[in-house]
């Protein structure tokens, strides 16, 4: 409940602080702060990767918003691979294996090769990050990811001057995404998107490799997938197999798709709608026909921070 989680954020907050003053005052005593919100799920994951994640930094910003309940952030999914219905994903998607996983780095970089995401994730410190989620489609979700900054796995491949944009594809194995043998569908597999080297640097974007205190379940994006909070949903990529640096811009697979309605920037904007429906508002889960959570949506999701990435950009143009 709610109430609860709220509660176990404050007395971590305050245990890190008193943590903090010890080591100030006595010079021998530590605090670790560790993730705020943990849901009661069984999430299988190997016993390095659930050591990893208890280890992870809570995030101590202040809550503003009130989270989406764990059971509807994994029943309600956009994850076609599975199935276009919003419950198919975690109906479906117990064929992935998100373990053992490997990650090809490519591309405009110094050093590149195929990695184990243990050796990854071995080399970067976990952080749980509070993030508000809208989907194009405007329903959105407040989510406690844990994950690490793009930006720092970036910079161990020395990325070349020639980079100018990451992109990066999912997994492609139509036995473990079954929706992939779909004779009829839309999609052209695998699954692919791409960021400016400016938004994959930003602080903001992240990696996550759990949410919840917990292993990503597999209708999430198991065992790796983007966020990137003040973009629509659909740039978020899950389950990914490989990250290129490139010279000109990524295809990616939504403006492939309709590219008057999928641009490749796709920052949340109010003030450009979709063709089909207005972006002023959005329905923020749990959100029913007789308790509607209506309410309007914010440039950028509310992370002004990343204005300044688009001071020369038209966002109109540029959607």
């Amino acid at each position: 409940p709610e109430p609860i989680y709220r509660a176990r954020r404050q007395f971590m907050q305050q245990s890190l602080a008193l943590g903090t003053a010890a080591v100030a005052v006595g010079g021998v005593a530590t605090a670790t702060a560790k993730p705020s919100f943990v849901a009661d799920a069984d999430v299988s994951s190997p016993s390095w990767l659930s050591q990893k994640l208890a280890e992870a930094s809570a995030d101590t910003a202040t809550l503003d918003d009130k989270l989406t309940p764990y059971e509807h952030v994994t029943s309600y999914n956009n994850f076609y691979e599975f199935g276009y219905n919003k419950d198919d994903p975690a109906k479906h998607s117990d064929t992935l294996k998100p373990h053992p996983w490997n990650v090809e780095i490519a591309g405009e970089a110094e050093k590149t090769g195929s990695f184990n995401l243990e050796d990854i994730l071995s080399k970067v410190e976990l952080q749980e990050r509070v993030y508000r989620l809208r989907c194009v489609e405007a329903w959105s979700m407040v989510i406690p990811w844990i994950g690490f900054e793009l930006g720092s796995l970036l910079k161990q491949f020395n990325p070349t001057s020639r980079a100018n944009y990451v992109a990066f594809t999912t997994l492609e194995d139509a036995l473990q995404m079954p929706a992939q043998g779909n004779a009829f569908s839309t999609i052209d597999w695998p699954y692919v998107e791409g960021l400016t080297m400016a938004e994959a640097m930003h602080p903001l974007t992240l990696l996550a490799v759990g949410l919840y205190g917990k292993a990503l379940p597999n209708q999430n994006g198991a065992p790796l997938r983007l966020v990137v909070p003040w973009k629509y949903g659909f740039k978020s990529i899950k389950s990914i197999v490989k990250i290129e640096f490139t010279q000109k811009q990524p295809p990616t697979s939504w403006n492939i798709l309709a590219p008057n309605e999928y641009g490749f920037y796709a920052n949340v904007n109010p003030e450009v709608d979709h063709p089909r429906w207005s972006q002023a508002t959005e329905r923020r889960l749990p959100s029913g026909l007789f308790s509607p959570n209506i309410i309007d949506t914010q440039m950028f999701n509310g992370y002004d921070e990343v204005a300044s990435l688009y001071k020369n950009v038209d966002l109109r143009k540029n959607f």
